[in-house]
Order: structure tokens, then C-alpha cells, then sequence
């Protein structure tokens, strides 16, 4: 997806077993690039994926195979050259497939052929004949690139369209080589098709500028076609450079490859886009040299998205998709999940996730934990391990941002830059937001904060530039105009302001800063989280517990009368004020879910 000047040699079609209970040993990099049995990167995208040096047919199977691939038409899987790891499965359980693949069908314009009777005239006209003529594909851009560009060899190929090198005729890159990536009209068969494209355009227009992001041009159109001029990345795919490694990295020659995707990220996701698709495929580096910058390509399944907006259109490739995305609701944190996988490869050379099919590899996702005990892991460092595991953890609340995993111990470095977060002005917004009792157990909790926490703290505080150790509503607003593209324009971030309203009133120190930018999840999956949560009580005891009846905790929790029987039991019977259980449940909040039974569940 994206361009590339590397290899140009197509994807081995892979022959996938039928029974995914069958488990042979896991596969070494080397194996897994060279075998044909091993699943690719299985994209589950719709958009236009021109993977550059390789082309994956919209069928994976091997035409020796009897049975369909479990992907419908046009979605291809990665190439088979990341490492693997397969599970034993007792049962095959329900497949999550169907309904994620039917949904793949609906975006590209396509529809399952009915089981009995004609096929309604609705569905006649859809992804072709008359419903075809009646999209406009025409998206505005200059008419000209055959006056401006000469184009050359082709280097990358998808299913929607292929990249081209070409040399500039005239104007300003008169002379330069460039990457093109061409998109076929015939094959914008829908509405969102032709969306993605538009879409995918207008992104690499506002985010172009990051030393990690590959180079905007320009866009030109014809009659057949959509051309995206580029930045020429001629080192090749991350992908190779870990193959060419022996399929792992250093742990230090890893965090350099980590730093720059992370930082990339995290400008894509403060300006309110995700990207949907990271995977070592989709990073390039400018130039062959060893210490060459690195930069993410391939926008086409991106999206924007606001602060507060949860996404629920399945795309991505399956090695790297979010449990969250598979269930329909998620946002930016789908991303740092990708980033984990990619970490978990280079840092041991084997994927945390491996099935022979689709739906096995979005079980495994689904269930699975990945693999901490074997070789190489026993000789990687613990705070290695710990960085990959908050990545790949499976509640996407708990997960780190870009901008914290940035100042992670393993990571942590006076050099790296740190971003600023807009997971602080979610934080803040619903501290301002909060009753009196929420913040004063907020405020507890951020007294007992070990060291290494408060490093990100302290880092976001001085990005808001305080004056007189105080920040203000205006501090955020200038901090975040300061970084803003149209991207941000377009997701409307700065709409998350108006939320914060309370705050225009007040002026907040680096204490109470660090109270309202606590996120509570994250802090629960700290090894010492016992030992904070009974200090952070012992806080609270002094200032802030106070005698509360079983109704006005429910209200405060947002609670209906079937959970005053639990919550009953979080109130000391002797003065009727939060025991340590109750404290720490309050923190974390519980919502009430509805489930086969009678009964109604708390989680």
C-alpha cells in the first residue's frame, strides 16, 4: 500500500489449511517469509492498497484449493513474509467472520448473492451497470500530469490500483524522481470508494510536513484515473529490513525503529486521525543508508475521527487489528495495538497472533494472549516486555498513547521529544465535569503517584506552557492552535474546548493537573497498583471520605437501584464512609450490563 522502490516480486498465493486445530511448531522468520502455508498479513481493507512490490490476487487460496477464501473479493492479505506463531484450539468456535466479512462486502459496493429467488433490481444496480454511471468521479483535481510527469517502471501493486516511479517534466520538481500511486476508476464501484480516495488525498495534504510521514505533492486526475504524486522512499519496507536481519532487532536498534513510528502516531492522532492500517508493509525508509529516517505511507483505510468518537467499520489487516475493532467500537487506541504487534516481531521475530485462517487469526486476536516465555523473551529486558504488554493489552482503555509510551522507562530518553497528548484534554474534561467526591478521590490518588509517572505528567504541564505555575482554559486552547493542520480542522478536535468550559473560570496547578490527568485504567495494570491504591485511600481518609448513602453513590456512579445490593458492600458498616474496595471501585466506575439470565451484571 503506498509506494516502495524495493522488491518487486509478487506474493506467494498460500494454500490454508481447513482444520485450523492442526498446530505445527511456530515458524522462525525466515520460515514464515519462505512458506507457503503461512497466512500473510491478511489485509481486511477496502480502500485503495497498492502495496508496494507485491501484488496479493482478491483470492488468497492457491487455485489447488477446493475451498473459498474465507475473505470475500478485493481483500487481500499481506504478504506471507512476517513471522508466525500458531494456537491449538480445542473447538472450533463460532466464527467472527461472517458478519465482519459481510461488512467488508457492504463497503465495497458488493452484495452476497441470495440463497433463493432473483436477485432484487436494488441489487442488480449496485457495484456495476447502471449504479456505476451514476457516481461522480470526478474529484476536482488538475487534469494535467501527463504534461508535468513522465512516468517509469511500475514498483508496487494492489488490488485498486499500483505504483509507479516518474521523474518531474517541469515546475518545481522539474527532474525529481517521485512516487506515483495510480487508482483505477473503473474500480471505485461505490460511493465509499470513491470517499476513501477523496479522503485519503486531503490527509496526506494536511499531515504532510512530519520528518516520519511520507511527502505530499500533489493529486491530477483523468478520465481513468486518480494520480497521488509522492515522496520516492527508495530503502525499502521495514518489512525487509527485518527479514534481512535474520527476522529480529536489537533491543536497541528496536527502540529507534519504535521512536519514530510512535512519534509519527502521535501527530496523526492530535490532529484526529487514525491510520488504521500500521504495519511493517506500510513504513518506508527515505534512503538505503542504515540510519535512514523512516516514514508511514498508505493513508487509504485512515479515517477522521473527533476525541470523543468511537469508529465501528471494520478495516485493517488481520495480523494487527484491535480486538476493539472486530467489535465494532473503537478509536485512536486500534492503532497502538498495531504498534504492539509490530513491536512483539521485532523485538522476538514471530507474531503474537497466528492462525492458518482469517477468522482463526481474528479468534486469536479475540482470545489469545500472546507469548512472553519462549526464546528470544527470556533474554529480552523486563521493561521490554512490560512497554509490548501495555501495548497489547487487550482493554483498549488501559493501553498506553503514543505520547506516554514515548515516556516509558524502556523508551526514556532526554532526546525524544514529547508530543503533546489529547488524551489530557479528554482527561481534563471530565475532571472539570466531575462531582466534588470523584475529585477529591482523584486528588488522593495523584498524591500517591510513583516517580515514573509523573515524567509524562510533567511533560504535558510544560507543554501547556503554565504561567506562575498555573494552567488556564486559554493554555489549552494555544497549545493545541499551536499544532493545528486542516486535518484537525476537518476532525474538529478543538470541538472537545467547549467541554471544558468550566475551566475558563479556575486556574489549575501542577497538583491538580496531575489529578485531572490521571487515567485510572492505565494506572490499574501497574505492578504496584495495590500498593498505590492503599496509599492513594490513606489520602483520602484525611481529605475527601465522607459518610454516603447507598442511593447518592449509585447516582454518583451513574447506577440504577438493581446495584444497591453490591455497592451496599462497599461502605463501612461502622461509619458509613468508602471502605479501600469500595474507593478503588469508585476510581474504576462499573457499568451495568444486560445479559441471558435473569440477573444484571456489574463489570
Amino acid at each position: 500500500m503506498g509506494h516502495c522502490c524495493s522488491k518487486g516480486v509478487a506474493a506467494d498465493n498460500e494454500t490454508n489449511a481447513t482444520d485450523h486445530r492442526q498446530t505445527p511448531p511456530p515458524q522462525s522468520l525466515a520460515a514464515a517469509s519462505s512458506s507457503p502455508a503461512a497466512p500473510s498479513g491478511n489485509s481486511v481493507s477496502t480502500a485503495s492498497d497498492a502495496t508496494p512490490g507485491r501484488y496479493t490476487p482478491a483470492n488468497s487460496f492457491s487455485a489447488n484449493s477446493p475451498f473459498p477464501s474465507p475473505l470475500p473479493a478485493g481483500v487481500a492479505p499481506s504478504p506471507a513474509k512476517t513471522p508466525g506463531r500458531k494456537f491449538r484450539w480445542p473447538l472450533p468456535p463460532p466464527s467472527p467472520a461472517k458478519p465482519i466479512m459481510a461488512a467488508l462486502l457492504r463497503r465495497q459496493g458488493k452484495t452476497a448473492k441470495p440463497k433463493d429467488g432473483p436477485i432484487p433490481e436494488e441489487q442488480q444496480n449496485e457495484g456495476g451497470g447502471e449504479g456505476e454511471r451514476v457516481l461522480d468521479k470526478n474529484f476536482g483535481y488538475g487534469k494535467n500530469f501527463g504534461a508535468k510527469f513522465e512516468l517509469g517502471k511500475e514498483v508496487g501493486r494492489g488490488h485498486f490500483g499500483h505504483t509507479c516511479w516518474a521523474k518531474g517534466k517541469k515546475g518545481e520538481l522539474k527532474g525529481q524522481s517521485v512516487a506515483v500511486k495510480i487508482i483505477s476508476k473503473a474500480k471505485m464501484t461505490s460511493a465509499i470508494a470513491i470517499e476513501d480516495v477523496r479522503r485519503e488525498v486531503k490527509m496526506l495534504k494536511a499531515l504532510s510536513g512530519h520528518a516520519n510521514l511520507v511527502k505530499f505533492y500533489d493529486a491530477f486526475e483523468d478520465v481513468n484515473n486518480v494520480y497521488i504524486v509522492m515522496e520516492l522512499c527508495e530503502g525499502g519496507e521495514l518489512l525487509d529490513r527485518i527479514l534481512d536481519r535474520g527476522g529480529r532487532y536489537p533491543e536497541d536498534d528496536a527502540k529507534a525503529i519504535i521512536v519514530q513510528i510512535l512519534d509519527v502516531v502521535s501527530y496523526c492522532h492530535l490532529q484526529g486521525v487514525v491510520h488504521r492500517d500500521l504495519k511493517p508493509e506500510n513504513f518506508l525508509f527515505a534512503s538505503k543508508e542504515e540510519n535512514a529516517a523512516m516514514k508511514v505511507i498508505d493513508f487509504g483505510l485512515s479515517d477522521f475521527v473527533r476525541p470523543d468518537q468511537r469508529l465501528n467499520d471494520i478495516v485493517g489487516s488481520a495480523y494487527y487489528v484491535a480486538p476493539e475493532v472486530l467489535h465494532r467500537s473503537y478509536s485512536v487506541e486500534a492503532d497502538l495495538w498495531s504498534i504492539g504487534v509490530i513491536s512483539y516481531i521485532l523485538l522476538c521475530g514471530s507474531r503474537p497472533f497466528w492462525a492458518r485462517t482469517e477468522s482463526g487469526i481474528f479468534r486469536s486476536v479475540l482470545r489469545a494472549n500472546p507469548n512472553f516465555d519462549d526464546l528470544p523473551w527470556p533474554a529480552i529486558s523486563p521493561e521490554a516486555k512490560d512497554f509490548v504488554k501495555r501495548l497489547l493489552n487487550k482493554d483498549h482503555r488501559k493501553r498506553m498513547t503514543a505520547a506516554q509510551a514515548l515516556t516509558h522507562p524502556w523508551l526514556r530518553n532526554e532526546k525524544i521529544v514529547v508530543p503533546l497528548d489529547i488524551l489530557i484534554y479528554k482527561l481534563v474534561k471530565a475532571y472539570v465535569r466531575a462531582s466534588p467526591l470523584k475529585r477529591a478521590a482523584l486528588k488522593a490518588l495523584s498524591k500517591a503517584l510513583p516517580e515514573e509517572e509523573l515524567v509524562y505528567l510533567r511533560a504535558q504541564f510544560s507543554l501547556l506552557e503554565p504561567k506562575d505555575g498555573s494552567v488556564s482554559l486559554e493554555n489549552f486552547r494555544v497549545a493545541l492552535l499551536k499544532v493545528a493542520t486542516d486535518a484537525m480542522k476537518e476532525s474538529r478536535v478543538s470541538d472537545i474546548l467547549n467541554l471544558m468550559e468550566p475551566l475558563s473560570y479556575k486556574k489549575m496547578d501542577f497538583e491538580e493537573f496531575c489529578a485531572a490527568a490521571i487515567s485510572v485504567y492505565q494506572l490499574e495494570v501497574h505492578q504496584d497498583w495495590e500498593k498505590i491504591a492503599t496509599s492513594a485511600f490513606e489520602y483520602f481518609e484525611e481529605a475527601g471520605n465522607r459518610v454516603i448513602s447507598v442511593e447518592e453513590l449509585a447516582q454518583e456512579m451513574s447506577l440504577g437501584p438493581s446495584a444497591y445490593s453490591l455497592i451496599g458492600d462497599w461502605m463501612r458498616k461502622s461509619d458509613g464512609k468508602l471502605s479501600l474496595v469500595g474507593y478503588t471501585k469508585f476510581l474504576h466506575g462499573v457499568t451495568v450490563r444486560s445479559s441471558n439470565t435473569r440477573h444484571r451484571q456489574l463489570a
